[in-house]
């Protein structure tokens, strides 16, 4: 059964979600606070979080900062009513999965949270023995880990994710919209720059940022990967 942390003040507004969460079949706990939360999610390790910004004590992004530093790698859901794209933007950067602003619909929620955690089964199986290699780069699929000559190389959970789609796709392209939707898990219309950004984190980590030899540019399209 899939545990889901809900971090979130709002009693009611807690006491919904838990309701509908636990009708789905889910094992639900509720945090009012950012320290009650961060407590709870090192002691019993949640498939998921739903998390609120604006908590008493520490806000959300302070515990999402806590639990993806602590190693934690369950998806986040920000559930927020800060819509300002500043918001979301720091939010992505902390390594939240996927943002939604208050108001909400309860069964959008509930797909959401269904998919991510597909998403995460998924992975769970691709973390079998074996590895990748291109150039002087070896990605270790069962420990998650990357070296370059070598050498280990650190990769947000993001970028390693998006290594992986842009390698498992060999040479077929892949547009932004179809990266953003199966790495961060929404829409091409919030930032499809994001995809940008970790591509240019990735050239700049495992490849030549000025002259590309694997990750490759699509003019208009998006970008395949090339051994």
């Amino acid at each position: 059964m899939p545990r889901i942390l809900v971090v979130e003040d709002n009693a009611d507004l807690a006491a919904g979600i838990e309701y509908n969460l636990k009708l789905e079949g889910y094992d639900v706990r509720v945090a009012d606070n950012g320290r009650t939360a961060i407590d709870v999610a090192n002691d019993w390790h949640p498939d998921l979080f739903l998390l609120d910004l604006m908590l008493p004590g520490l806000d959300g992004y302070q515990v999402l900062q806590s639990i993806r530093s602590n190693g934690q790698r369950a998806p986040v859901i920000i559930l927020s009513a800060k819509g300002e794209e500043a918001d979301k933007v720091r939010g992505f950067r902390l390594d939240a999965d996927q943002y939604v602003t208050k108001p909400f619909g309860i069964l959008e929620l509930l797909e959401r949270v269904a998919a991510l955690l597909r998403r995460s089964a998924r992975e769970a199986g691709d973390a079998a023995p074996g590895s990748l290699a291109f150039g002087d780069v070896v990605v270790d699929l069962g420990s998650r880990t990357v070296t370059r000559g070598g050498r280990p190389v650190a990769l947000t959970p993001k970028a390693y994710e998006l290594l992986l789609a842009l390698v498992r796709r060999d040479g077929v392209v892949a547009s932004r919209a179809d990266l953003l939707k199966e790495v961060w898990g929404y829409g091409a219309f919030i930032m499809t720059r994001t995809v940008d950004s970790h591509v240019a984190e990735l050239r700049r980590k495992l490849d030549d940022a000025d002259q590309p030899k694997h990750i490759i540019t699509v003019w208009k399209v998006g970008y395949r990967f090339e051994k």
